[in-house]
């Protein structure tokens, strides 16, 4: 066991967890790192795979928006996103077996994508590989296994394989996800609402391919997502009661494909293959604390949503490059890192953010899970309303865009 503590007293900044909302949190500071003498240290759990790719960017793809892009073009990666990005230039939502449906159409909101689907590790290649190794040092693989709150920050106990170190870190940012065993330790609490339903989350193919058409197809059994990806296949996301989800996962290529076909439709033609396949059980997890003093929690650890509607990793890079505003501008004014009015005034600036994101996911999930038929009948109106009213439309796009109201 070492004990270390950096020589810049008030410039240390440690983010747990280095998927995308960490690395984006580092990208973001990084050059106001540079320039205020900052030390920011991401530590990630998982080591890298060949290639250097993060394996915690999984098998998974993320749906970014309009507005996720004009932020990623902020922190200066989108040109090289724009090679294995695939655009979304409509949306089709309908509710399977009644009329209701809307149509989204990236022409029409006058922008190049309603938005863009990136597989993960594609993704977190280029958040890696845009990170400079002078302002950011990256510990993987590395755990903290524990944090204790001290005067002025946080100590850190970080183990890296046979070795282990104690850190001061004025600043600590907890993005390492909805399971994070750092926020039982510090006593935040969170609120935990399951759905009763299970994600299988898969590639497909198909006989037409997607024609850059994100469709969202509300079934009795529950949501199913399609989104458009490169070489013609497409990102499925498909939502089942949690006592048929196993079963169906767990079938023969042919026998899933089969299933998914009488639960989607020959939209896209005959689904003639499908990949590996994983399932995960749904909740809606909102931490009751987001901010102290020298802390702060970001991404699923902050808030887990249902993927019904693409809106949990383009709300946690809203809340990203807001923090980092925030921090940047508070260097500005000599504030030290970790002050709680600085980090008080970013959540209050968020938190009309993320309420409107957190209730429009959840309301769409529960709304569209109900099979009461004087439910179904208010939202296959609601739907049919929304493709021919063009104001309610264009509200509703903004929200699925990631752009203000």
């Amino acid at each position: 066991m070492s004990s270390a503590k950096s020589a810049g007293a008030g410039k240390d900044l440690t983010i747990i967890g280095g998927g995308m909302v960490g690395a984006c949190l580092a990208l973001a500071l990084q050059d106001c790192a540079r320039r205020a003498g900052w030390r920011i240290r991401l530590i990630e759990a998982q080591p890298l795979a060949a290639g250097q790719v993060q394996p915690s960017y999984d098998s998974r793809s993320t749906a970014l928006s309009h507005g996720s892009r004009l932020l990623l073009e902020r922190l200066g990666v989108w040109d090289r996103l724009t090679a294995c990005v695939e655009p979304i230039r409509q949306i089709h939502v309908s509710d399977r077996g009644h009329p209701g449906v809307t149509r989204l159409y990236a022409e029409k909101e006058r922008v190049p994508a309603l938005g863009y689907v990136v597989e993960n590790a594609r993704l977190g290649e280029v958040l890696l590989g845009a990170l400079d190794p002078q302002a950011v040092e990256w510990m993987a693989p590395a755990r903290a296994s524990s944090a204790r709150a001290v005067p002025g920050g946080y100590s850190l106990d970080i183990e890296t394989g046979e070795s282990s170190q104690t850190v001061h870190t004025d600043l600590l940012v907890l993005a390492d996800g909805g399971r994070s065993g750092l926020l039982d330790q510090l006593g935040v609490h969170r609120e935990i609402s399951p759905y009763g339903q299970t994600a299988i989350v898969t590639n497909i193919t198909s006989a037409q391919g997607h024609g850059s058409v994100a469709y969202e197809r509300f079934t009795e059994s529950g949501p199913l997502a399609l989104l458009p990806l490169a070489g013609q296949r497409s990102g499925l996301v498909w939502t089942l009661p949690e006592d048929q989800a196993d079963d169906i996962a767990a079938l023969p290529d042919r026998e899933f494909l089969a299933a998914l076909q009488q639960a989607f439709g020959f939209r896209i033609g005959a689904l003639t293959r499908v990949g590996a396949r994983t399932a995960y059980p749904l909740k809606l997890i909102e931490a009751q604390e987001q901010v102290r003093a020298h802390l702060v929690i970001l991404g699923n650890a902050a808030h887990s949503l249902h993927p019904i509607a693409g809106q949990g990793f383009n709300l946690s890079l809203r809340d990203t490059v807001a923090l980092a505003d925030r921090l940047i501008a508070a260097q500005a004014r000599q504030r030290p890192l970790g002050d709680l009015a600085v980090l008080q005034d970013y959540l209050d600036g968020q938190r009309a953010d993320q309420r409107l994101t957190v209730a429009f996911s959840d309301y769409l999930t529960r709304l569209f899970s109900n099979r009461q038929p004087v439910l179904t009948l208010g939202r296959n109106l609601g739907l049919l309303g929304l493709d021919l009213l063009p104001p309610a439309r264009r509200m509703f796009a903004k929200q699925a865009m990631g752009l203000k109201i």
